[in-house]
C-alpha cells in the first residue's frame, strides 16, 4: 500500500494505465464522488468500479505527470493523457485533483481537460 498521497496517486496512474483495477479500487474510500465536466458524479466505489471496468471511454493509454503538488489532504496533478478513445487515438491535457479522508484513501477526485468530454 502506498505510504504518502503522493505515492497513492503515482500508484494511480501506474495502475490505471496498467488496467491493474485491484489495485486502483484498492485507493479509493468506499464513499467516493468522482466529478468530471459534462458527466454525472461517480458516488460509491461500486459505481467507479462500474465506470472503469465497463464504462470507460479511454483505453492502451499512458498518463504523464508534469507537475504534482501535494498539500495536506489534497494532491493536484497536470499532465497529458495519450491513448484510445473508441477507434481513436487521442491527446489531451488534464488536471485531477485528489482529495484524501483520514485513513489514506480518496474520498473526492475532481478531473478537469482541455477538451469538453472524456
Amino acid at each position: 500500500m502506498p505510504q504518502t498521497n503522493e505515492d497513492a496517486v503515482r500508484t494511480y496512474y501506474t495502475a490505471i494505465d496498467a488496467e491493474e483495477h485491484d489495485t486502483v479500487f484498492s485507493l479509493f474510500d468506499e464513499n467516493i464522488v468522482y466529478e468530471r465536466p459534462g458527466q454525472e458524479n461517480i458516488r460509491s466505489k461500486d459505481a467507479l468500479k462500474e465506470f472503469y471496468i465497463n464504462q470507460r471511454p479511454l483505453s492502451n493509454g499512458a498518463h504523464e505527470i508534469s507537475s504534482l503538488i501535494n498539500e495536506g489532504e489534497t494532491v493536484a496533478v497536470r499532465g497529458t493523457f495519450s491513448g484510445i478513445q473508441g477507434d481513436t487515438e487521442v491527446s489531451f491535457g488534464f488536471a485531477d485533483f485528489f482529495v484524501f479522508n483520514e485513513t489514506g484513501l480518496i474520498k473526492r477526485r475532481y478531473t478537469y481537460t482541455d477538451r469538453d468530454t472524456v
